[in-house]
């Protein structure tokens, strides 16, 4: 770590200090500990959100959370990306042999050790992760989550020309790099808007002296962004979902049960045989991909009758049905919990992993449903015409 990684800015009557580190890395965590015993600033600014900084005061209390709550509240998608995103983190810290965020944790550190004003400079990481999922399509959500996927190779070796390329991107960006030019809504949101947000905060933290530590890839951004005026109200709302998606969600289910209505006055022989059509192909696919999924009897039964009644109404999902019963008789036990980060790299330790198999059997049973839905959709408009 050399002087290059440090950028010294003057805005108004304050000087402000930006270093530059890599998210797992030991020479970042000794050149926060030199920047700010040398500097004494005023306050200390740290990459982290409210959220995220209790997680790394407290890094044992998700092992705490209540998967069936998380199920009923509609965030297992969340929970997903924060699991690979800080499984991948304790990957990387393991083969560099270094504590996953050691710069952060110093910062915070060297600010009590020095009486510097601690500020979280980030934005919410919930509320970065809704953005993006918002203006994404379903296509594009697919790709997100590939991305994420693939890029987690537990054996591949982490090279010193890895290590600077980490310095020059935060973590969750490390892991999507390769999509920045097929979804550059991704970056927008992900870099240039936290850039805006960070710069806001660090700009208006007390006192004439501040010392910000930050991932390589927001230095160059926050730098320019310091002598610009943020819009941070825009940047820190959740766009609501759009009017055309919630109607577009109805569409194939209305016309479907448009279709049976028809069918029924046509000929009641004629939709009893479409709705069992119906009925046989979401439920028999949704219970065979939780079976799949190697879920609870009880779980594949649950697929099999919430089916065809979710699948005519888009606020409802087969998967929560699945899943909640799923977490209630296959509670994730202290060892599942604790065996996440290695069990998230392969498809062996999904199964093995109780909390893991229960993410798997509401995505895959979500998945039998929908591909249910095609099918018999497309075998009732041949057979009605």
């Amino acid at each position: 770590m050399t002087e290059s990684n440090i950028t010294r800015l003057q805005y108004q009557d304050k000087e402000i200090i930006l270093v530059a580190t890599a998210h797992v890395s030991k020479e970042s965590r000794l050149l926060v500990k030199q920047v700010i015993e040398a500097e004494r600033p005023d306050s200390v600014c740290i990459e982290l959100d409210e959220e995220r900084y209790q997680s790394m005061q407290n890094p044992q209390a998700w092992q705490n959370t209540d998967l069936v709550k998380v199920i009923k509240s509609k965030r297992v998608g969340f929970l997903a990306v924060n699991l690979f995103l800080s499984s991948y983190q304790k990957m990387l810290a393991k083969k560099l042999d270094t504590p996953v965020g050691g710069e952060m944790r110093q910062g915070i550190k060297s600010a009590k050790e020095t009486g510097a004003e601690l500020v979280l400079a980030d934005r919410s990481i919930q509320t970065t992760f809704l953005r993006i999922w918002r203006k994404m399509s379903l296509g594009e959500k697919a790709k997100l989550f590939a991305s994420l996927f693939f890029a987690m190779d537990e054996d591949e070796d982490i090279s010193e020309q890895d290590l600077q390329d980490l310095m020059q991107k935060d973590m969750l960006e490390s892991l999507i790099s390769g999509m920045r030019e097929k979804l550059p809504q991704v970056g927008e949101i992900l870099l240039s808007e936290r850039d805006q947000y960070l710069a806001h905060n660090i700009k208006n933290a007390p006192g004439p002296k501040i010392v910000a530590i930050l991932g390589g890839a927001h230095v160059p951004g926050v730098a320019q962004e310091i002598f610009k005026t943020q819009d941070i109200a825009k940047i820190s709302s959740v766009p609501p979902t759009s009017r055309f998606s919630q109607l577009a969600g109805w569409i194939i289910p209305g016309a479907l049960v448009m279709l049976l209505g028809y069918a029924f006055i046509a000929n009641i022989e004629t939709g009893l045989q479409q709705l069992s059509t119906w009925v046989l192909w979401t439920g028999v696919l949704a219970a065979l991909f939780t079976a799949l999924s190697l879920g609870h009897p009880l779980s594949i039964l649950t697929s099999l009758v919430a089916a065809p009644f979710t699948t005519i109404n888009p606020v409802l999902a087969v998967g929560w049905f699945t899943g909640l019963v799923e977490a209630t008789i296959k509670k994730p036990t202290v060892n599942d919990l604790q065996n996440v980060s290695q069990d998230i790299f392969s498809l062996r330790g999904f199964y093995r992993n109780r909390l893991l198999r229960t993410i798997l059997v509401i995505f895959m049973a979500n998945l039998g449903a929908s591909t249910g839905t095609i099918i018999a959709g497309a075998d009732i408009i041949k057979k009605l015409f």
